[in-house]
C-alpha cells in the first residue's frame, strides 16, 4: 500500500450526502458538530431544491483549502467493497495531499445503490460503487445476471476490454453515469434457514432477498424462488424477523454482514459473478479540477489487480472462517443450474436488443 491515508466516515444511519462543497468531514470533528443542524434543517427541501441550495451556498473548497471527494458504497466493514474503496482512497490522497481528500461513506450511509445513483445525478455524493442495479437502469447490465455467463476473474478481464469498455459504458454514459473502472463484487452463493439447496429445485417456494436488479428477479423466479428485492442494509433484519427465508450474496458481503449468524445453510452455487463500477455524475464529475479527475480516473483502474488478488485471498479465508461457524456449508450440483442457463439466456436475447450478440460475445471469450 502507497503512503497515504483513507478517510473513512462512522458507521451511522443513512440521511442526506455530504457535497464536495462541504468540506472535510471526519467523525467527531468541531466541524462536523457545527454542521449537522444545518444538515437537519434541509431534509425537508425537494432534492431539486437541495441540490440548487447546497450548490449557490457552499460551492468551492472548505477552509482549509481541500476538497472533499465523498466515495459512497453499500459494504459493510471487512467487506470487499470496504477494503477496495478504502485502498483506493489512501492512494488518491496520498498523491492529492492538501489539495483533495477522498472520504469513504460504507455501510449504505449515503443510501442504497438506488438513492447512491441518484444522489450522483444531483452533485450530493460524487462517487459510488453500483453493482447489480446498474441492470434496472440500463438492460445491457442485465448481461452480469446471466448464471454462469463469467467462468472466472481472467474471463472476466477479457470480457472487460471487450465488452464493457467498447459496449457498456457508453450506456451508461448516455444515461448519465460515468464509469471510471471496474472492480467486483464477487460470485454470489444461496443462504437460507429452510434447506441445503444443491439443484434448483431446492429453491422452489423460497423467499429469497435479491438486490433490486431486473434480471436477478428473473433469475430467482426461473429457479422457482419467491424473490423478494430489498436493499442490503434491510436485509439482516429481515432475515432475523423471518420476512424472508434467504439471501444471495459474495461470501465477503455475508461475512461481513454477520449474515450467518441469522442463517442455518450456505450453499455455494456461484450462480452469478456480479463486478462492481466506480461510478460519478457525468455532469458534476466535470466540475471537479482537473488534476482530481486525472488521479482519481488513474488510481480506479490501477487498483483492479489488487481488487481481483484481495477477492481471491476472502473467497480462500472467508469459507474456512465460515465453515467453523454454527452455518452448515454445502456444495451446490453447478452442472444442474448450468443446464436451467438457457432458458433465462433466451429471455434475455428476446427483451434486451442486442441481448444475444452479448452473451455470444462474451463466451466467445472462454478459452
Amino acid at each position: 500500500m502507497r503512503p497515504g491515508r483513507a478517510t473513512v466516515h462512522g458507521a451511522g444511519r443513512g440521511g442526506m450526502a455530504p457535497s464536495r462543497c462541504t468540506g472535510r468531514t471526519a467523525t467527531g470533528s468541531a466541524r462536523q458538530a457545527t454542521r449537522r443542524p444545518r444538515r437537519m434543517a434541509y431534509r425537508g427541501l425537494l432534492p431539486t431544491a437541495l441540490a440548487t441550495l447546497f450548490a449557490a451556498a457552499c460551492a468551492g473548497p472548505d477552509a482549509d483549502g481541500i476538497l472533499e471527494i465523498s466515495f459512497g458504497h453499500v459494504g459493510a466493514p471487512g467487506s470487499l467493497f470496504a477494503v477496495s474503496s478504502e485502498e483506493f482512497a489512501a492512494r488518491v490522497n496520498a498523491r492529492l495531499e492538501g489539495r483533495a481528500e477522498v472520504v469513504v461513506y460504507g455501510s449504505s450511509q449515503l443510501g442504497g445503490d438506488e438513492v447512491l445513483l441518484q444522489k450522483l445525478k444531483l452533485g450530493t455524493v460524487d462517487l459510488a460503487l453500483p453493482s447489480s442495479i446498474m441492470s434496472s437502469r440500463i438492460p445491457e447490465f442485465g448481461l452480469f445476471e446471466m448464471p454462469y455467463i463469467v467462468n472466472d476473474r481472467v474471463h472476466m478481464a477479457r470480457i472487460q476490454e471487450a465488452v464493457v469498455w467498447p459496449q457498456l459504458v457508453p450506456l451508461a454514459e448516455a444515461e448519465g453515469f460515468r464509469i471510471l473502472a471496474v472492480w467486483e463484487n464477487g460470485f454470489r452463493h444461496v443462504t437460507n434457514n429452510v434447506r441445503e439447496v444443491r439443484v434448483p429445485s431446492d429453491l422452489d417456494g423460497l423467499k429469497l432477498r435479491t438486490p433490486r436488479g431486473t434480471w436477478r428477479v428473473k433469475l430467482f423466479q426461473h429457479f422457482g424462488a419467491n424473490p423478494v428485492p430489498m436493499a442490503l442494509s434491510e436485509v439482516l433484519l429481515a432475515l432475523r424477523t423471518g420476512n424472508v427465508d434467504g439471501q444471495e450474496n459474495p461470501l465477503a458481503q455475508i461475512h461481513a454482514s454477520r449474515l450467518n449468524e441469522v442463517q442455518q445453510y450456505l450453499s455455494m452455487t456461484e450462480h452469478v459473478y456480479t463486478p462492481a463500477y466506480v461510478t460519478a455524475s457525468s455532469e458534476h464529475w466535470m466540475e471537479l479540477p482537473e488534476e482530481v479527475r486525472t488521479v482519481i480516473a488513474e488510481e480506479a483502474r490501477e487498483l483492479q489487480g489488487f481488487v481481483y488478488e484481495t477477492a481471491k485471498r476472502l473467497d480462500r479465508e472467508l469459507l474456512l472462517a465460515l465453515a467453523e461457524t454454527e452455518i452448515q456449508v454445502n456444495w451446490a450440483d453447478k452442472s444442474a443450474f448450468q443446464r436451467e442457463a438457457q432458458a433465462v439466456y433466451d429471455e434475455f436475447a428476446a427483451e434486451v436488443p442486442g441481448g444475444r450478440e452479448l452473451i455470444d460475445r462474451v463466451l466467445g471469450l472462454l478459452q
